[in-house]
């Protein structure tokens, strides 16, 4: 009887070990979720897994054995409780095969007012105040300097939110 269960797949590989089950007639199941996050120092919407290198699978056991799932590229093992594979509830791949989460914000990704501290450059170690971006690659920054506040350009790279 066909039924659905978790796979940990190898750093970076998710793909590849969809590719080849999928091959195999085993069906995969990977929810994306878009997240809106600075990268290479530009503002970016970017769709990653919403559980990085978990896969769930539906197989019958019977007719795929489970060492064959494990030993597919990709593939590190199954996620157990005991000796045996943990077995998901039908209901819990139906609410995620149904629903679609909003764009989400990473956490790193400062907005307007949002402390951050500047990591590179002459205000190195300097806190600041996030007042909007500047560009693709730049963004505004409020600075305290000898008690007045100053408005500076500063590269996406050279700052971090606290």
């Amino acid at each position: 009887m066909r039924s659905w269960y978790l796979l940990y797949c190898k750093r970076g590989q998710l793909q590849r070990a969809q590719e080849h089950l999928e091959r195999q007639q085993v069906n995969c199941l990977t929810p994306m979720i878009t997240l809106e996050k600075i990268v290479r120092g530009k503002r970016a919407a970017v769709s990653e897994p919403l559980f990085p290198n978990y896969m769930f699978v539906e197989f019958d056991p019977e007719e795929i054995h489970t060492t064959t799932i494990s030993a597919t590229r990709g593939v590190s093992h199954f996620v157990r409780f005991g000796s045996q594979p943990a077995m998901v509830p039908l209901t819990v791949i139906e609410q995620l095969q149904n629903c679609q989460p909003e764009e989400v914000t990473d956490p790193q990704t400062p907005y307007e007012g949002d402390k951050v501290v500047i990591t590179e450059g002459a205000f190195e170690g300097l806190e600041a105040i996030f007042t909007e971006p500047d560009g693709e690659t730049r963004s505004m920054l409020l600075l305290n300097l000898l008690n007045k506040q100053v408005r500076q350009s500063v590269k996406n790279t050279d700052f971090r939110k606290i």
